[in-house]
């Protein structure tokens, strides 16, 4: 599979501060590519580069081997990308409808209105005034905007913050469909279930470095063998707890085992109620907490 952007060695200063230091990664064509990280870690900065929208100090970032350092180019990439931004101030008193068309406008080639509806699923507002929409349907919209010129590159900053899980799993499946038709998109995001469904790869950054890359599952291969058993706390004898070093969180035991079997018939030997049982297998989030001390949402 062909990489869509090479990004290499890249660098990016603001006085004494350092926001992207020495990175290097690859964005796959078709895939789904999460950079993930907590607030000042560099992401943004890095996707800005990106975006063509700053620039940086040192490296490169290369679109299909079209270098966007280039000022020669620029006017090509921002053909050639989709960008919905986590901010975005719509036009007062237009509707959804009218705003397609403005936008349309700005690109020498844009999606049929039509399919471009059908994608984002925007026919149930298409007359309504930009002002009255909801969460659901404003990001929709700002997605719909995103893809309006048939980009093959989509970037998305924070697509679902403050939606409600309804509408983030609406939205999920949107950019499931936009995935299907092979293009790529890369995600930010503060959700790590979000990443978990929708990411192909990933790269974690914190203080400007990549601090890990790869697939979802083979992360969390890499750094963990173990499962989670929670009961709640008043279930298990506090000597047991001390005994075996176990976690205390939120009312519950947390116990960590490579092997739940062996751990449950300990538990039943030892006369401990398993009601209220609760077996997890560690996700992104705890990805997250074991490389960087704290977890994404409280960044």
């Amino acid at each position: 599979m062909s990489a869509a952007i090479c990004v290499e060695g890249l660098t990016k200063k603001y006085k004494d501060v350092i926001a992207v230091n020495d990175i290097s990664f690859n964005v796959q064509q078709g895939h789904c590519f999460g950079l993930l990280g907590p607030n000042g870690a560099g992401k943004t900065t890095t996707i800005e580069i990106m975006e063509g929208i700053i620039a940086a100090n040192a490296g490169s970032v290369v679109y299909q081997n079209i270098n966007n350092q280039s000022k020669a180019v620029d006017h090509n990439i921002s053909q050639q990308i989709g960008i919905q931004f986590q901010h975005t101030a719509l036009q007062d008193f237009l509707t959804v409808k009218e705003t397609l068309n403005l936008f349309a406008s700005f690109y020498q080639h844009a999606l049929a209105q039509d399919k471009i509806i059908d994608l984002c699923d925007l026919s149930e507002f298409l007359n309504r005034d930009n002002r009255l929409l909801s969460g659901g349907q404003r990001q929709r919209l700002l997605l719909a905007l995103a893809l309006i010129n048939d980009p093959e590159i989509i970037f998305l900053d924070e697509p679902t913050t403050g939606l409600d899980p309804h509408a983030r799993r609406n939205f999920w499946q949107l950019i499931k469909n936009i995935k299907a038709q092979n293009k790529t998109v890369i995600l930010t995001t503060h959700y790590m279930d979000e990443a978990e469904q929708l990411c192909d790869d990933i790269v974690i950054m914190d203080q400007g470095k990549i601090i890990e890359s790869g697939t979802p599952q083979q992360l969390l291969n890499k750094h963990f063998n173990d499962v989670f058993i929670y009961l709640p706390q008043q279930q298990v004898p506090s000597t047991l707890v001390e005994k075996n070093k176990w976690l205390l969180s939120a009312g519950r035991v947390e116990i960590t085992t490579q092997n739940v079997e062996h751990t449950l018939a300990m538990l039943m030997e030892q006369k401990v109620s398993l009601s209220g049982l609760h077996v997890k297998s560690p996700n992104l989030d705890d990805l997250f907490l074991h490389l960087t001390g704290h977890s994404l949402r409280d960044s």
